[in-house]
């Protein structure tokens, strides 16, 4: 019966029954429910099964193969240890938005239709807002309204696309767009925002950061994953993307080189690593989608590690700022050196995770002829060293002794990160299982662990080492802000709503007097009309007798406006007007 379960269906039921449960049991309850989808996943049999009609559409609500697979994998490996990090907390909020959130980017990425896609696509977008706001500060909850009006214009342009795809072919049915199509383009912009493509990604770095402990843990995984994802399915082999994933992991690291806030480094961080997995998904060839979907995998491991360590220092200390922290080794030695192994495994040091994983999209890059695209690569690997492996733990961990004497992690946070570091390094001296479950079978004479490709990587690595420490007082961070894109939208939609308010109530106001300068017209004349038709019926009358015609007007004028006309006059009008009726009919 498991083998037929939607992998959504334990955190859909969990999330509706954990409020029932004493609030004890909640955190137990979580585990159980991401252990219970781990193993919904991996019973899973190949193939749709749910499948219906809407309105004529075929849907395929689950589809089961490779690609969706591994990614349901590492899904809920991160929920359980996202949940064991979070195993203290006691915010029922948090819990369930984490719950409907990894419960739709399940859904998501094991959708078959585009229809079923845009549902969880829209889920992840309100669940993950939560996980921003449930801070309750006023910079988390203007950060969470321009997320979720980016990521609402994002799913605009997903729906747009599908609803004139499914126009033009008559099928909703999710897979590679062949043709360069204008329905193809709106579902590419839809899912590029979601992945934190430049223009569109600062909100990424501007609302990650502002997120709970425990949000930030859990949003740096499904979001930009669940894009890259529908990258894979949808846009392989589509050359823009090369281009778009190359600015993408430069970008990322002269941000996070910029940047004073250690989550913030981080969040940038994610940009520049989904970076390398757009420029996989647009050079399409099998090697380049599994390279993609194994760094998605190991990129989900030690990003969350990352954040799970930059949580627990501000979790202790209070503080996020570079500027503000320094010399906690000496109070928090696990959670430096856990830290530390994340990030010497995001910069792809042989022997962890993001060595065995990055070097497939590398390969790909160079079996493909991509010299531009594979030096941008070998040159954001470099830059991944300086900002997440050197700089983050140096300016956390080690640099100017600030005095801060904070407890160490609770121990539920560090076995938290106790499991993500083991996977770091587990999956890089011994990659094999996860090549195993990639979408396509691995060519039994690849392996990574070559001299050439060691010792390069190592040389590219203590280059960067070397620079980092030469150019040390430039990189020392000042208490500043860095401006990027997101000004533009920030400042622009300031401006947009004065311009917006000015217009609308200009009109407003113009309106008005044009309504209050009308009405007091029609009031004028219908005072004035009786008079004027009196007079002008009454004119050949007022010639008969010898008072001067102005004289007689003014009196007939008064008569009517008070009401006191002779009736002879009056009847002789009637009769005049009845006349000219009678005559134009004939």
């Amino acid at each position: 019966m498991i083998r037929s379960l939607s992998p959504i269906l334990p955190f859909l039921v969990g999330g509706l029954l954990l409020p029932l449960l004493p609030a004890k049991h909640r955190t137990k309850a979580l585990l159980a429910i991401a252990a219970l989808g781990l193993l919904v996943v991996h019973s899973l049999d190949t193939g749709s099964t749910g499948n219906a009609t809407f309105m004529g559409v075929e849907l395929a609500p689950v589809r089961v193969d490779g690609l969706s697979k591994v990614f349901g994998y590492i899904f809920t490996i991160n929920a359980f240890a996202a949940f064991l990090f979070a195993y203290k907390l006691d915010d029922l909020r948090q819990h369930l938005a984490a719950l409907f959130y990894i419960g739709a980017s399940l859904g998501a990425v094991f959708a078959g239709d585009l229809i079923t896609l845009y549902v969880y696509w829209e889920i992840m977008a309100v669940a993950s807002t939560m996980l921003i706001l449930a801070r309750d500060t006023k910079a988390s909850y203007n950060a969470g309204m321009r997320y979720i009006l980016v990521h609402l214009f994002g799913g605009l342009l997903l729906l747009l696309g599908i609803l004139l795809h499914i126009q033009n072919t008559g099928s909703a049915a999710f897979g590679p767009f062949a043709e360069h199509t204008l329905a193809a383009w709106l579902v590419l912009g839809g899912v590029l925002i979601n992945a934190s493509a430049v223009p569109f990604s600062s909100w990424l770095s501007d609302a990650y950061p502002e997120s709970t402990v425990t949000g930030g843990v859990i949003l740096s995984a499904y979001t930009t994953k669940t894009a890259v994802y529908a990258l894979l399915r949808g846009f392989p082999g589509w050359e823009v993307l090369i281009f778009i994933g190359c600015i993408m992991v430069i970008y990322g690291i002269i941000y996070a080189l910029l940047e004073n806030d250690m989550r913030r480094i981080l969040a940038y961080s994610i940009t520049n690593q989904v970076g390398f997995m757009v420029t996989a998904a647009g050079i399409g060839t099998a090697m380049a989608i599994n390279g993609a979907a194994a760094h998605a995998f190991c990129h989900i491991i030690y990003k969350a590690l990352l954040w799970m360590s930059a949580g627990a220092v501000l979790a202790q200390t209070g503080r996020s700022k570079c500027t503000e922290l320094g010399g906690l080794w000496k109070s928090m030695p696990w959670t430096m050196v856990l830290g530390t192994i994340g990030a010497l495994a995001i910069s792809s040091l042989p022997l962890t995770s993001g060595f065995t994983s990055k070097s497939l999209i590398l390969q790909a890059a160079g079996d493909e002829g991509w010299v531009l695209a594979w030096t941008a690569l070998e040159i954001a690997s470099a830059g991944v060293f300086l900002h997440a492996g050197i700089k983050f733990p140096y300016f956390v961990f080690f640099n100017v002794d600030r005095g801060l004497r904070p407890k160490e992690a609770p121990p539920h946070m560090l076995a938290a990160m106790g499991i993500l570091a083991f996977l770091c390094i587990f999956l890089g001296v011994y990659p094999d299982p996860l090549y195993a479950v990639l979408p396509f079978a691995m060519d039994p004479t690849f392996t990574v662990y070559k001299a050439g490709k060691i010792v390069g990587q190592m040389q590219l690595l203590m280059f960067s080492a070397l620079v980092f420490f030469l150019f040390l007082k430039l990189l020392k961070r000042t208490d500043t802000i860095a401006l990027e894109v997101d000004w533009l939208y920030r400042k622009g939609g300031t401006l947009l709503y004065r311009g917006a308010d000015s217009f609308f109530n200009g009109l407003n106001a113009a309106t008005a007097l044009f309504v209050k300068r009308t009405v007091s017209r029609l009031d004028k004349l219908s005072k004035e009309l009786p008079e004027r038709l009196a007079v002008w019926f009454a004119g050949p009358l007022m010639t008969w007798n010898d008072e001067p015609r102005e004289k007689g007007e003014k009196e007939l004028r008064s008569a009517v406006a008070t009401g006191t006309v002779a009736v002879g006059a009056t009847l002789v009008a009637i009769i005049l007007a009845l006349a000219l009726v009678v005559a134009f009919a004939l």
